[in-house]
């Protein structure tokens, strides 16, 4: 009758009854234990977590009922199928069992047949919904994992994927002859087109640009869409490095020519740089960054060009120069200053907690945008610093508001990757605590994925000691690198960042919109918090709202502002209200 060894619990307070139970079961082939009365079974459901449970409904300390709605308001207990054994055969009393949960009911005395059928029953039950489950999560990771690999707007395949394609064209023999090139493609004054004439035209011409890349390789080349305005193309076998040079000029003179996109012209070039396997390396990332050189070195030169990568070059500007050392004095001359983007919970509508996010006040430049000296604080190392700066002043400045009566409010704070690799990190973390009395609880550090994946087992470590001393784990850009189940499973995450990317024009963007269901499918699977990052129209905001997002940030409701800026969010109440009439509706008040 049972295919496989399944674990019974009986909670049986007679002793004979128990017995007589335990006897059958065990003859069945079943694994099974007893308990006297309600409250010993309770502990052995919670160290044996048996398969189904067979529960008397009068017993003394705890009864049935007891048992049933303790059991159910754990998380891990709360799906076992539970039956009762009663000698009470009242309607009211079954409706009782039935509105706690129960599973099903046998009246005493039962026969051998009608115990064994009800656990038959309940127990194939329950495996036809651990299927179905198993069956839609499996979906889930297969359909993740597919839009994981490829750019959610070209279609073509992004940087997770480039790593996999390219071990399959990799040379396994060292004798090999022919050459494998890495082109590095990058637009010519692409921004001043998305600036000039809309982020959805910059979208339909980086698509137009993607279908002429592919037209200019052949099927075993690869093409993948880096990130904004930058593309990469392997080239898999050509005899000779001409043959990737003539590639390359093939590329420029395609994209030189006329686009038409909405029915209006634009003009646009390329430069592109070349790195050759083994000549200049074996390893994918470093002829990516020579390659990514060699094309930065073209557009110095005026662009619509290609290069070659050579070991001379020293690609460093007079202005990134002049950034690095303005920026060494930054902290000292307080041109630094920490910004608040509001995250909104989507059940209140009310502002829960904020990002942290860092400007720079140039006294000559004026605000610098993170993306222009963030990387620059990296590679020097003034990151750590700087890191630790925001971190204390963050942390001060949310200490401040909760004592002026927002007891609760939460602050997000990014970790770099040179923070994260330190030793100390808890320590020193611990000692700005220490110094603002700002309680752990109330923080989320956030750390993009990249960070994460090159020593996954020190990773893990770190994490776990960060989240015992109270704070919250975000993963922020998720869906941008490295993404699958797997790696959600495998860090002690709290919390899931939607990036920006996926949510922007979400309505109006199925592959976007599928990505997007799908991790959120997977995010709730795994009871992660979920935060939209980036909701900008009311279109986006009622997706979020409608796939059960936890919390929100984005332009629509505020973009990033000074602390006095915050305060005034605060005091003045503002906040989502959520349509009466149509569910999952939410305006901006």
């Amino acid at each position: 009758m049972f295919k496989q060894i399944k674990k019974i619990l009986v909670i049986e307070d007679e002793e004979f009854v128990r017995e007589n139970i335990l006897e059958l079961l065990d003859s069945e082939g079943l694994e099974v234990f007893g308990a006297e009365n309600g409250r010993i079974g309770v502990d052995l459901a919670q160290q044996q977590q048996p398969d189904l449970i067979l529960c008397d409904v009068m017993m003394p300390e705890l009864d049935g009922y007891g048992v049933l709605t303790t059991l159910r308001q754990d998380s891990i207990l709360a799906t076992i199928p539970f039956i009762f054994l009663t000698a009470k055969a009242a309607k009211v009393d079954f409706r009782q069992g039935m509105e706690l949960g129960a599973d099903d009911y046998l009246t005493k005395p039962f026969t051998r047949a009608e115990l064994l059928g009800a656990i038959a029953s309940r127990l194939k039950k329950q495996e036809a919904v651990q299927e179905h489950y198993n069956t839609e999560i499996q979906q889930a990771k297969d359909r993740l994992s597919y839009l994981a690999h490829h750019d959610s707007l070209t279609e073509l395949p992004n940087r997770l994927s480039l790593q996999e394609l390219f071990k399959q064209v990799q040379p396994q023999d060292d004798n090999y002859q022919e050459v494998l090139a890495v082109l590095f493609v990058g637009l010519d004054r692409f921004s001043k087109i998305n600036d000039n004439l809309g982020s959805d035209f910059g979208d339909s011409l980086l698509k137009a640009v993607a279908i002429r890349l592919k037209a200019c390789v052949d099927d075993q080349d690869i093409v993948a869409r880096i990130n904004a305005d930058q593309f990469t193309v392997i080239l898999a076998k050509r005899n000779h490095k001409k043959d990737a040079a003539d590639v390359a000029q093939s590329i420029l003179t395609s994209i030189s020519k006329i686009f038409v996109v909405a029915a209006q012209e634009v003009f646009i070039t390329a430069s592109i740089g070349l790195a050759f396997y083994r000549r200049d390396s074996i390893e994918l990332q470093q002829l990516l960054s020579y390659a990514k050189k060699a094309m930065l070195q073209a557009k110095q030169q005026g662009g619509n060009q290609y290069q070659f990568y050579t070991a001379t070059f020293h690609i460093i500007s007079v202005d990134y120069l002049n950034l690095e050392t303005s920026l060494r004095h930054a902290l000292e001359r307080e041109e630094l200053v920490v910004y608040y983007q509001p995250q909104v919970d989507l059940k209140t509508g009310k502002i829960s907690g904020a990002e942290a996010l860092l400007r720079w006040h140039h006294p000559q430049r004026g605000i610098i945008k993170p993306d222009k000296f963030i990387p620059i604080a990296e590679e020097t190392g003034l990151i750590i610093p700087i890191g630790e700066w925001v971190l204390q002043a963050a942390c001060k400045q949310t200490k401040i508001w909760q004592d002026a009566g927002f007891h609760c409010l939460r602050v997000a704070v990014n970790l770099s990757g040179r923070q994260f690799s330190q030793i100390d990190l808890s320590q020193k973390i611990l000692q700005i605590l220490r110094e603002t009395g700002f309680h752990p609880q109330h923080i989320d550090l956030e750390l993009t994925e990249s960070m994460l994946v090159s020593n996954t087992e020190v990773a893990i470590r770190r994490l776990k000691t960060l989240k015992s001393l109270g704070m919250q784990i975000a993963v922020d850009d998720f869906g941008t690198g490295y993404s699958s189940l797997s790696y959600l499973q495998e860090f002690p995450f709290d919390i899931l960042k939607i990036d920006r990317c996926f949510v922007r024009n979400i309505t109006a963007n199925p592959h976007n919109a599928a990505i997007t269901e799908a991790i959120i499918q997977i995010a709730k699977t795994l009871e992660l918090k979920l935060i939209a990052e980036g909701v900008e129209t009311e279109a986006e905001l009622n997706f979020v709202c409608r796939h059960n997002c936890d919390l929100m940030q984005g332009y629509l409701f505020s973009e990033p502002v000074p602390p006095q800026e915050f305060e005034k969010l605060l005091f003045s109440g503002k906040n989502l209200q959520f349509s009466p009439k149509q569910d999952h509706e939410a305006k901006v008040r």
